[in-house]
């Protein structure tokens, strides 16, 4: 069993208000209600009793469904104070609308730098910050022009790329961007991983001078070691990982110790492990539970990606508070299973391929139980040596007796999303709730 880490009471009581406050109120979560156990329970008990909230279940009953009885949602959007946003993502089963309130993302955000020395002393709220992502996901799209700087500047923002694919990149767009972050000189600079490492191997190809920020931070995407090791040839400021979602704003950061800290100001956790056989019970999913967002109740969210809780509890760094993270291990979409139907994260998976010298980028595909197609970006010459090398280092993973074939291609192209996916398998996993220790209840 995991050892549950230690809250406070204000957590405690904020986390059963919600809890009784949705089931009583809102018609997403009026089903639940059989599944509550009752208040003479502990409060953790009553979440566990509870079914994990879906993005089916938004698409389902938004946006009435999650919003107070009280609110106004048509004065709401007509005021400003909230918007519609949609989620990206790899297919109509992983996309869906919510309801942004930036009042309480910017609570969520500011948060989550307390968790991290170095964003805590440099994000005042008006500090300047350079983004990095796909425009698809947040900025200005602009593929046909290129936009010049005041275009893509707001506030205090500046948005480097107005593209969607960065395969379209061109030596003078990457020459702008670097110029930019010199001009700009931004305190934080925030990046899809899987970008910045393609404008980094740019850069130190080309012996381009860079400044260099007081902190990078990862989003978006998962942050391969490719990536790190990428950035770190340009970069000599500290990199970490953000991790969160659109329906749950900020949920983790990676402190200047490497572990992940629950921002426990901003939501509530449950960890469900998995079996044994899949890598429980230290890893398993995260169910989420927003705190003090006025117009949108998500209890339970299964955020979609498995995480490894670590085993002592503890972090150098010295926080204590809420569930302490050793290693978030990828997308639930992008776990693969090895010969013998036993499932492989993402970040196993990387910890692997990421150790072969002179690779660029990859991206894994498995056709069947048994069967690999991993595709490199690679300029090493002796690419004989180096498929031998890829063979058994996926070997080492998936079992001896998987069937391994390595092509290379010039460079790999995002998802629709406008995100990287590293691996996938190209067959139904099945529901992730078959992979679980404790089988979360059924409505």
């Amino acid at each position: 069993m995991i050892k549950q880490p230690g809250f406070t009471a204000e957590y405690k009581e904020k986390s059963r208000a919600i809890l009784e406050y949705a089931l009583s109120n809102l018609g997403a979560y009026q089903p639940w209600q059989a599944c509550d156990p009752g208040n003479k329970h502990a409060v953790d008990a009553r979440y566990a009793a509870m079914p994990a909230l879906t993005k089916q279940d938004i698409r389902e009953h938004f946006p009435r469904g999650f919003v107070p009885p009280e609110k106004d949602i048509a004065q709401g959007l007509a005021g400003g104070e909230i918007n519609f946003v949609e989620t990206s993502g790899s297919s109509d089963a992983f996309r869906a609308t919510n309801i942004w309130n930036q009042p309480w993302w910017d609570a969520s955000e500011r948060a989550s730098w307390e968790l991290n020395a170095h964003a805590s002393r440099l994000a005042t709220g008006d500090h300047p910050e350079a983004i990095l992502v796909n425009a698809l996901n947040v900025g200005i799209i602009s593929d046909e022009a290129d936009l010049p700087l005041e275009k893509r500047r707001l506030g205090r923002f500046l948005y480097l790329n107005e593209k969607t694919d960065p395969t379209a990149w061109t030596p003078w767009l990457m020459n702008r961007m670097l110029h930019e972050i010199e001009v700009f000189k931004p305190a934080l600079l925030e990046a899809n991983p899987s970008f910045l490492a393609k404008l980094c191997r740019y850069a130190a190809e080309n012996r381009k001078k860079v400044f260099q920020p007081g902190l990078i931070v990862f989003t978006y995407e998962f942050p391969s070691r490719l990536h790190f090791r990428q950035v770190a040839r340009v970069f000599n400021c500290p990199a970490v990982s953000s991790y969160g979602s659109t329906e749950t704003g900020y949920v983790l950061m990676q402190c200047e110790a490497g572990k992940f800290h629950q921002n426990i100001k901003s939501c509530r956790l449950d960890f469900q492990p998995l079996k044994p056989e899949h890598g429980g019970p230290y890893t398993g999913r995260l169910l989420v539970t927003t705190f003090d967002n006025p117009w949108y109740y998500i209890l339970r969210f299964d955020i979609g990606d498995l995480v490894q809780v670590d085993e002592k509890g503890k972090c150098a760094c010295g926080r204590d508070n809420g569930y302490i993270i050793s290693e978030v291990e990828g997308r639930w979409t992008n776990a693969t299973l090895d010969t013998e139907g036993r499932l492989v994260t993402l970040n196993r998976l990387d910890a692997a391929v990421s150790l072969m010298e002179g690779i660029d980028e990859y991206s894994l595909e498995q056709p069947a139980r048994g069967v690999y197609r991993l595709c490199l970006v690679s300029r090493r010459k002796d690419r004989g040596a180096l498929v031998v090398e890829a063979e058994d280092r996926l070997r080492g993973v998936y079992g001896r007796e998987a069937a391994v074939t390595v092509v290379f291609q010039e460079q790999l192209a995002p998802e629709d999303s406008g995100k990287y996916c590293l691996a996938r398998t190209l067959f139904p996993l099945g529901d992730i709730e078959n992979y679980l220790d404790n089988a979360p209840a059924k409505r």
